[in-house]
């Protein structure tokens, strides 16, 4: 879930005295008052700065190593018997409590897929605030975010059916695949299935689900370029009646399922859907930062290269995770830690000029709204190492 930097992008401090070299021949934008970001946007790696920019992406990576590994022991010791045994500590109260926040959780990320991730550039574009649109499109470095935005959908795939797929949710007959034996039984979509009352809510669920996927995947790649496009609002529509269809559902459960139908639902959803996502995000992120290791030193075209396959097979298990963002992500800031969005560009090449590490590290006990934790973590997060591995959707050129 991107975490919107509540101070604006705007207001940073042109950079024109960064002593950072551009390879661009166009300075036209270097001083503008109005757009601080778009020299920092036009920043390549070079000679002159590769020391500075390796360091920052090790650093960087290491806080992305930290925090998964966190977030998968927050939960592997922990929070996952505490939710399974819905005890104080948990925050719930029974399994019913439990099987509603997995709902919401695909409520909330559906919504900020279609409202905010697709829905704010969209705003903008349509309001003649061009460069604002495409500062709000998430991914745009890599050209990664149709991607991430389908991932999205799959973690409510994933959460309904208490299992992980790849590919289109539109091609997984989970109806065949529960007559053959090869669904769990086990799980929020089967369990509404088997109920007469929950069947029409929880098949216009699973509808929409592939709806919303496909409709995203129709976007012309990359989404930066197609922002006002028709493509990019029938997604939007999509997920809004994806919300719709989530929320009717959710409504529903109270009084139509069971307790013990929904303890076999948190069982399910936590063994195979949340521990595992975690576990494998951890994992990607080790991977991710001995390349990113590997690329500082020794810097080459073949290593940033391998570094931005880490950095795309790392997000995977993020975006697949946003359904699920309650428990140890949100109470530790991990969100935000990792996946800040927009970025303070302009903050990064400041940092890089001074190297001063230490910008993008706080201390102490989260605090959601801390705008001092708020500032450190604009500067980090996947979307930093993304901006400093690649431009125009490729890793970048290492010279």
């Amino acid at each position: 879930m991107n975490k919107i930097f509540k101070a604006s992008i705007f207001a940073v401090a042109a950079l024109a005295t960064v002593s950072l070299t551009s390879c661009s021949d166009d300075d036209d934008d270097k001083n503008d008052p109005v757009d601080p970001n778009a020299y920092a946007q036009d920043l390549d790696y070079d000679s002159e700065n590769a020391a500075a920019w390796g360091n920052y992406a090790v650093n960087v990576a290491k806080l992305l190593n930290d925090d998964s590994q966190a977030l998968y022991d927050e939960w592997n010791n922990s929070f996952a018997k505490s939710f399974k045994n819905h005890d104080a500590a948990s925050g719930y109260k029974s399994a019913l409590d439990c099987v509603k926040q997995i709902i919401e959780g695909c409520v909330d990320i559906a919504n900020e897929v279609g409202t905010a991730k697709i829905g704010e550039p969209v705003d903008y574009w349509n309001s003649n605030e061009k460069t604002q649109a495409l500062y709000a499109v998430e991914s745009w470095y890599s050209w990664h975010s149709r991607d991430d935005y389908k991932n999205n959908i799959l973690s409510i795939a994933n959460s309904m059916l208490g299992q992980p797929i790849t590919g289109s949710p539109a091609k997984y007959d989970y109806q065949t695949a529960m007559k053959q034996g090869n669904l769990t039984q086990n799980s929020v979509i089967v369990k509404c299935m088997s109920n007469d009352n929950l069947r029409a809510a929880s098949i216009a669920v699973w509808q929409n689900v592939g709806k919303a996927w496909s409709a995203i995947d129709a976007i012309p790649q990359p989404f930066r370029n197609n922002i006002g496009s028709n493509e990019a609002a029938a997604a939007m529509d999509a997920c809004e009646a994806l919300v719709k269809s989530l929320k009717a559902l959710n409504g529903l459960v109270d009084d139509n399922l069971s307790e013990k139908d929904c303890q076999a639902i948190v069982d399910q959803f936590v063994d195979k859907v949340a521990l595992p996502t975690y576990k494998d995000l951890a994992a990607k992120n080790k991977a991710l930062l001995t390349a990113v290791q590997a690329l500082q030193k020794n810097p080459s075209n073949a290593t940033c290269e391998a570094a931005c396959e880490a950095w795309l097979a790392s997000r995977q298990p993020w975006e697949t995770s946003e359904a699920f963002l309650f428990g140890p992500v949100s109470e530790l800031g991990l969100d935000p830690n990792m996946d800040s969005w927009p970025l303070d560009q302009a903050g990064i090449v400041q940092v890089m000029k001074e190297q001063k590490w230490s910008s993008f590290q706080w201390t102490g006990e989260y605090a959601e709204g801390n705008e001092a934790i708020e500032a450190a973590q604009s500067l980090r997060g996947f979307h930093t190492l993304e901006y400093l591995l690649f431009k125009d959707g490729k890793a970048r050129t290492v010279k």
